[in-house]
């Protein structure tokens, strides 16, 4: 069984996951810790609850969504994974941190990249993988079918959607990766958002008012 945490950092409210398993390998999705409390704070979860760290994954590079990535990548001497079409959104995102006036120390590169159809593996668990693009141009959401949930990123939120006004991002296709991907899964499948409250799928397909029965 899949373990899932959340830790809200930084002042976007980015959710960052640490999800692990009963022979305690974890991964860190999307690590947004900012200041040192904040990295404190996640390194602690960690201790406390004797986990061990072997990889971080990105749903996708936005600044608030890689402010960790140093901190958690030197501290557990572990690798970075994300979809290939966000390597170029990842070397940019101090630049852009200058723009919301926050200062970030560059990403490590990654060591490999992730797509449609690839596995995330640890422990005893594996997650699969969906390429969601429209809110950047490589946004990926993460699967577990045995425990029934989906890290979706900045893709789909309780009753709203990704921001499709930044680079990289697509209104229509950030719909259609929502209507063809995320919504044909169960609708009892329960998503962990990169910002705000857990929802469900099937809760989103009756209530968001962003979307609708059309495909």
């Amino acid at each position: 069984m899949i373990n899932v945490a959340c830790l809200t950092f930084n002042p976007f409210s980015e959710n960052t996951y640490v999800l692990w398993d009963e022979t305690q390998e974890c991964i860190i999705i999307d690590p947004g810790c900012y200041d040192a409390d904040e990295e404190t704070e996640l390194a602690e979860f960690i201790s406390n609850n004797n986990l061990k760290p072997i990889r971080v994954v990105l749903t996708h590079a936005h600044i608030d969504h890689v402010l960790g990535n140093k901190f958690v990548m030197e501290k557990y001497d572990i690798p970075l994974q994300l979809h290939k079409k966000e390597q170029d959104g990842l070397k940019q995102a101090p630049i852009y941190g200058t723009m919301w006036g926050i200062n970030m120390v560059p990403s490590p590169e990654p060591s490999t990249f992730l797509d449609e159809n690839d596995k995330i593996t640890f422990g005893k668990s594996k997650l699969d993988i969906f390429f969601t693009p429209g809110h950047s141009s490589g946004s990926i959401s993460l699967y577990s079918n045995e425990d029934n949930f989906v890290i979706s990123g900045d893709v789909l939120f309780r009753l709203s959607i990704g921001r499709t006004d930044l680079p990289g991002g697509d209104f229509d296709t950030l719909i259609t990766s929502i209507k063809t991907k995320l919504f044909t899964l169960p609708d009892g499948v329960k998503v962990y958002s990169g910002h705000g409250e857990p929802t469900t799928i099937g809760y989103e397909k009756q209530h968001n008012p962003f979307l609708d029965n059309r495909i």
